[in-house]
Parts: structure tokens; sequence; C-alpha cells
């Protein structure tokens, strides 16, 4: 495999568990046209829009023509970005796209029109790693800190276990994670969390991590870039066992996406194993009527009763209102009410006795 150096300006955050350096051995030859390898491309275009790149540290960094930029290869089907596919092949020279600001390199398919088109990029080569001490033969590098294991088991230990579910993206699903493990540590819990589905990126889980959470992991970590069907029940019961085990008072996780979309929550909600797993469910829904259908959703398919509604939707007292007298379930606003939020989800788990909100000043 013919091999050579190449020093990167900006390392995308797909990346993030192989502790990649600037400087790099590449090869142009033998590129694997697959999900999760590690390659290096040259930014051929300039963007106005959606221009930036979250790198290993989660910082943002803006992208400009002339870049070398390391990604790797995955699927996007997102309905408020870009829909793209992994090639059937890959060389040197080949022109792509970054499909999500994470680092996501393919074959764009389509483009939401607030984004504009995406980066156009060149091949330079695929990312070598040197698995062998002592030895200099390298081998396509390839995301993750461990390969998924799609037998696992689930095991939670008897711990309890909060999902949050959207009706869409950007239905407020992170913000109301993060001001759930505010509250839980405020009040005392050990909370561990991490984000099950969507597309690699890691600012969801940074918010969990500056809200208090001890440990966190995203499915990038086990190898995937894009979540699937197939992948998500596997990815769920991995992560749910893996910080079981640790210990926690309570585990928090995030179902990027929609009740309705692409990358595996309905899957992972049609598996009987993970539904057991779930003490409480929060739905997070853009506006009422999106709070009646995920509700009613999450109800008469899968048989889970919500334990309460936040996002967009209780963003001021009617939506609540609606929300509480229609639907018969609990509402709060995860921005302007997180402590409320917080404390009737400690509640839903059973943990509110154990651990008693802070007398007041």
């Amino acid at each position: 495999m013919a091999m050579r150096s190449v020093v990167v300006d900006k390392i995308g955050s797909v990346t993030q568990a192989l502790n990649l350096k600037h400087d790099l051995r590449i090869s142009p030859d033998d590129i694997p046209a697959e999900e999760g390898v590690v390659l290096v491309v040259e930014i051929l275009t300039n963007k106005s829009t959606y221009n930036t790149l979250e790198l290993t540290s989660g910082r943002m960094a803006k992208v400009v023509k002339g870049d070398i930029v390391v990604g790797a290869l995955g699927p996007r089907r997102a309905l408020f970005g870009y829909s793209g596919h992994v090639p059937k092949s890959v060389k040197a020279g080949d022109i792509i796209q970054m499909l999500n600001i994470g680092g996501v390199l393919g074959v764009c398919d389509s483009a939401n029109p607030d984004k504009g088109t995406p980066f156009d990029c060149k091949v330079l080569g695929v990312a070598l790693q040197f698995p062998h001490l002592g030895e200099r033969i390298g081998v396509p590098a390839r995301v993750g800190r461990t390969k998924l294991d799609y037998n696992v088991t689930l095991e939670t230990n008897g711990v309890p276990v909060v999902a949050l579910a959207g009706t869409c993206m950007e239905a407020g699903k992170t913000a109301a994670a993060a001001a759930i493990v505010s509250r839980m540590r405020h009040r005392g819990l050990v909370v561990d969390a991490f984000k099950a589905t969507g597309v690699s990126l890691r600012r969801d889980i940074l918010a969990f991590e500056d809200s208090g959470a001890r440990n966190t992991m995203i499915f990038t970590d086990l190898g995937v870039v894009t979540t699937t069907e197939k992948s998500g029940p596997a990815l769920t019961r991995a992560m749910l066992t893996e910080l079981s085990a640790r210990k926690p008072d309570a585990i928090v996780f995030e179902l990027g996406d929609g009740l309705i979309g692409t990358y595996g929550v309905a899957a992972i909600l049609e598996c009987e194993d993970i539904r057991k797993a779930m003490t409480s469910v929060v739905l997070s829904a853009n506006d009422p009527v999106a709070a009646w259908g995920g509700v009613k959703i999450l109800r008469e398919k899968y048989g889970i009763e919500p334990s309460c509604v936040t996002g967009p939707s209780t963003d001021n007292s009617v939506g609540v209102d609606i929300i509480r007298e229609q639907m018969k379930v609990k509402a709060f606003n995860a921005i302007t009410n997180g402590a409320a939020l917080g404390d009737s989800v400690i509640e839903s788990i059973g943990l509110a006795a154990k651990f008693p909100a802070p007398a007041a000043n």
C-alpha cells in the first residue's frame, strides 16, 4: 500500500475516539468504500451558511476552500439537513460532499435550502493507523473505540432509565435532557448519559457533560457514523449495559431524530426489552399538534405513557395548558422551568424521596 505524509488543518469530531494528530499518513490506494472509514479531503468550495466543522475538541471552526480536513464516510438522511449516501467506490481524486458539521462524508442526494449546497471535497486518501507496534504496516482507520456487537444483551442492573424522544429534529430534546441531568445533579444523583441515534456530532453529549453527566457515550464510539433501524436497538442495548455497569443513580439518553424518521427510533421502541428498561419517557414536541400526535403514537403504537411533554410546544402557558388539559400529560418548558421538569422526571423514576429537592433560599 502506497503511503505519504500530509498535514491536516482540521479534524472532524466524527473521528474523536481515534485521537488523530495533524500530521497523518495516508494512502491513495485501496480505499474501502464503507461507513466509518476515515478520509483526508481537500475542501474545494466556500460557503456562507452551514460552513463550520465540529472539531474533536468540541469547538466549531470555519471551513474555507483549500482546507485539508479529516472526516469519515457515512450516509445521512436528515429532514433539516442533507441527504446522502456512501459511494460504491472511492479513489483519490474523487469529488464527494461533506454531509454534516461533524465531518461525515458521502455523495449528496438532496440539500435543504436553508443549508445551501454542501462543501465539495476532493479525496486525497484514506487515513492510516498502525496497530502493530514496531511495524510500519498501515491499515485504513475507522471511527470508534470498539466495534458494535449486534448480539449484545441488555442489562440495566436496576438503574432507572430516562429516555428523551422527539416529534422531529430540533424539537428541544437535547435542551430537555441537559436540564434533567442538571437538576438530577443538583439533587445529588450521579447521572450518566448517552445519545442513541442520529448522525455523528458530539455537541449533544458535550451539553450533557456540561450539565453534570459523569460518563457519556455516543453511537460513534461503537463505530457507527449514522444510525439505522438495524443498528439502533443494538447500540441502545450496548450503551445502556455499559453505563449501567458503572452504577449511576440514573441514566438519561436521547433518541435523535423523531418518532417517525430514518435513524432507527421506531425500531428501538419496538423492542420489548428496551421498552421495559425505560423507566420514564419524556416527549419533546414542536407544537401542540405535534405533541398530540407524539403522545398518541407512544400510547397506541408502543404502549408507552409519557411522563411529561416539553419542547417548543411548552414555550408559554397556552401550549402547557393545552397539553395538560387535552392530553392529560404533565408539561414543562426545559428552558424556563428546567428545575420543575427535572423534579417531575425524578419523581417519575421513583427517586424523589431518596434525593429530596434542595431547600429554597
